[in-house]
């Protein structure tokens, strides 16, 4: 009985034991991943002159033609305003 009681207890301390180093390992490896910088959102929309649809400004494709900032959802949106400019 004592020996079956002493065999418990070595399970439990194993186990704490291997519970401890998978805790420190995560702890490390949370420690030495670069921190993430936080986006930057002005909340700025800005309309794309193409399809007429608003979006922020941080996602919009930006193109200078002449002086004049032009702001487009997606590239072929883009394409299509400097083929029409053409």
């Amino acid at each position: 009985m004592l020996q079956g009681f002493l065999r418990i207890v070595l399970y439990a301390l194993l186990a704490y034991i291997i519970y401890k180093f998978i805790r420190l390992y995560q702890y490390f490896s949370k420690r030495s991943r670069a921190p993430r910088q936080p986006r930057q959102i002005s909340g700025m929309m800005v309309k794309d002159d193409m399809c007429n649809t608003y979006l922020p400004k941080e996602d919009a494709i930006k193109e200078i033609v002449e002086g004049k900032e032009y702001y487009f959802c997606s590239k072929e949106c883009r394409q299509k305003f400097l083929e029409e400019r053409k």
